[in-house]
């Protein structure tokens, strides 16, 4: 059986095919390519988002495989066409949002993705933000280094507050959001979720509440994104919602960046009504150089850093190289995004 193993500079091409080799032993041959992301952005190729390369280097990649395994390689309609013999994508991420399902299905092919691959390091990231915002570290880093030293930070009413005892709201409870709530809890935030897709048991059992957006966006000092983009969720926090948060609160957004309506927010942080915002996703990536943030006060910025740690990419890799050993054994796929390809 022929592999392509479509690599990047972050789960790069070795990693992934030396895991799917431990998985699958010896006896199959393997294709490798190589994508420019992160080392390029990624963008929509075709009609599929965030990926990475082209539409020609994947086609010619593909020669004769069957299976493919990948991060960002766009697999479109196109493709599809182009690799008669292709039977199963595995891609590595938490859902497969460089793969064209509908086509996938019609042509036969299973996908697979890796829900809960970058959870840890997600989570961990979006603490760190969280407390940033909270307690101005990189802002009065910034601050520090450029030759400003500001003690005044030390006056009560510009000083910081502690997450002990602050009210917290998740928008989202997925893998990451759980954790992040576990952690919150920990440090003696009260936590308040809104998921209308979330066990409520299990919410309760993390010692978080369970509260419509509305009521979580009143009562939260801290609200921090962790839902999936879809049709439902774009703009899920547009300028009426930022109005119901409380003076002076904090926003993070380490999910994806459709979440937010960004027109509205120079003006929340520069009125007050927010006190502090935390991003690591933009609407569009990288911001432009006439970005409205920009020079809009106690914004903290990262390029999209929530999920790179070296244990994502290496778990990243196991995951998808797990699902190409069931499909070699013929045993049931763990994480099927189209099982009706699978329907008679």
């Amino acid at each position: 059986m022929r592999i392509l193993a479509a690599g990047d500079h972050f789960v790069g091409t070795g990693l992934l095919a030396d895991a799917v080799r431990a998985e699958v032993g010896a006896g199959h041959r393997f294709s490798e390519l190589t994508l420019p992301w992160p080392v390029e952005p990624f963008g929509p190729v075709a009609n599929v988002h965030e990926a990475s390369g082209t539409e020609e280097q994947v086609i010619e990649a593909l020669a004769g495989a069957e299976v493919a395994v990948t991060q960002m390689a766009p697999f479109t309609k196109e493709v599809f066409a182009a690799a008669p013999g292709l039977k199963l994508v595995s891609v590595c991420r938490g859902g497969p949002v460089n793969v064209d399902l509908a086509a996938a299905t019609e042509a036969g092919v299973a996908v697979t993705y890796a829900p809960g691959r970058n959870a840890g390091a997600a989570a961990e990231f979006a603490v760190g933000m969280i407390l940033a915002a909270m307690r101005r570290i990189s802002t009065s880093s910034a601050e520090l280094l450029g030759g400003t030293w500001r003690g005044d930070y030390y006056a009560y009413d510009q000083a910081g507050l502690e997450l002990d005892g602050t009210t917290v709201g998740l928008v989202g409870y997925g893998a990451i959001g759980a954790r992040v709530a576990k952690v919150l809890v920990a440090f003696g935030a009260k936590v308040l979720v809104s998921d209308p897709f979330a066990d409520p048991a299990k919410i309760a059992a993390d010692g978080a509440e369970l509260v419509d957006l509305d009521d979580l966006l009143r009562r939260s000092f801290v609200v921090s994104l962790h839902a999936r983009l879809t049709k439902e969720t774009r703009h899920l926090i547009d300028a009426a919602k930022l109005a119901l948060l409380p003076k002076g609160a904090v926003l993070v957004n380490t999910a994806r960046g459709g979440l937010l309506d960004y027109s509205p927010l120079p003006e929340a942080l520069r009125s007050g009504q927010l006190g502090a915002l935390a991003l690591d996703v933009y609407d569009v990536e990288p911001p432009p150089a006439d970005w409205a943030l920009r020079d809009a006060p106690n914004v903290i910025a990262t390029p999209h850093l929530a999920g790179a740690s070296r244990q994502t990419a290496e778990r990243a890799a196991n995951i998808v190289a797990a699902e190409v050993g069931r499909y070699v054994r013929g045993e049931a796929l763990a994480n099927l995004a189209n099982p009706e390809v699978l329907r008679p």
